[in-house]
């Protein structure tokens, strides 16, 4: 005979279970706010703490909600976080620390608010605060790198670092890939290392960007950024030609994948620049081949790529010039004087 348990005897097991998994929304206790009445604990069968401790907690996060809102910032910010560290594994834990990074980043405390934020994400990731707490960190992200200087204490203005607000943002990006912010965090962060002059690092982040999400409204921009990107690395047609390859590769990448957008033009003549000095690093070859190494040969092939690097331009006119001095070069070697033109001759009379 199979043993049957009643409903009210797998009630622990469940609650163990949803524990175990998170707590669905069902169970999980929900914090309130309401001027007047104080926090509330409402619905759910997880709040985290009952009887006397309950009461306390209760009291200390009303307690700092009413200095919070009186203005006595210093005093609700010790108070939230001595809730969140001594009641870590009650409802109200994520709340207080939430609220003390708000009145950390009111005080310019910019990197111990950060840390505050970030400790919600890593203790309560299913926080229902936790798209606001990513908000708030790319504020704060945001902040820094425009340089705003982070104050010590909430009233001592340290120098600006703006290489933690790029730091900053690579972390949203790990904590958050899939929000909104993840492709703001990317275009500000290669903002960043651009002003830093680290070329190769901003290059990476939009191309991040444009390959992880391509969907994003900020994806056309970021082609035309990396298109510009690897167009200042281009130095000149005497130089190796893979950053210009690359820009022109991308400002058409943008052309065929948003042809309505509005930079249209810039893209178009981005590329004329590249393929330009594309077809005049041909010419710069094709020359060296036939003035300095008499290689007819080899000149002719050069010669050929620069008109076909960029038909009807004023690289592939000079390249067209230089293959009939080629031809006319080995005309005179192959038939001797003859195939010189004969000297002109001048009648004094």
């Amino acid at each position: 005979m199979p043993t049957f348990c009643s409903r009210r005897s797998l009630l622990p097991i469940w609650i163990a279970a949803a524990l175990a998994l998170g707590a669905p929304l069902s169970l999980r206790a929900d914090l309130t706010w309401a001027p007047g009445a104080g926090w509330k604990v409402e619905g759910g069968a997880l709040s985290g703490l009952t009887g006397a401790t309950g009461r306390t907690a209760l009291e200390m996060m009303n307690k700092a909600r009413y200095d919070e809102e009186r203005g006595s910032r210093s005093s609700a910010m010790s108070l939230y976080e001595k809730v969140a560290k001594k009641y870590s594994a009650s409802i109200y834990a994520p709340e207080a620390l939430y609220r003390a990074g708000l009145i950390r980043t009111e005080r310019r405390q910019y990197f111990k608010a950060f840390e505050d934020l970030q400790t919600v994400l890593q203790r309560y990731p299913n926080t229902k605060r936790f798209d606001d707490v990513i908000g708030e960190q790319y504020r704060i992200a945001a902040a820094l790198l425009n340089g705003a200087r982070n104050h010590a204490f909430g009233w001592i203005p340290m120098f600006t670092n703006r290489t933690r607000g790029i730091q900053y943002f690579e972390v949203i990006l790990i904590d958050a890939p899939y929000s909104d912010y993840a492709p703001l965090s990317l275009m500000d962060a290669a903002r960043g290392y651009q002003a830093e002059k680290e070329t190769d690092a901003a290059i990476d982040a939009m191309d991040r960007l444009v390959n992880t999400y391509p969907q994003s409204v900020l994806a056309p921009v970021a082609y035309l950024k990396l298109g510009d990107m690897f167009a200042s690395l281009s130095q000149g047609p005497q130089y190796d030609q893979a950053s210009t390859k690359q820009a022109m590769t991308y400002y058409d990448d943008y052309m065929i994948l948003y042809p309505g957008d509005a930079d249209i033009a810039k893209a178009a003549a981005g590329v004329d620049k590249m393929k330009t000095i594309l077809a005049e690093s041909k010419i710069y070859i094709g020359d060296f081949y036939f003035y300095k190494r008499l290689n007819f040969t080899a000149a002719r092939v050069f010669y050929n790529e620069a008109i076909t690097a960029y038909p009807d331009s004023d690289p592939a006119r000079i390249a067209k010039k230089r293959l009939v001095e080629v031809d006319a070069s080995v005309a005179r070697l192959t038939l001797g004087p003859k195939a010189a033109p004969p000297p002109k001759r001048f009648w004094l009379f």
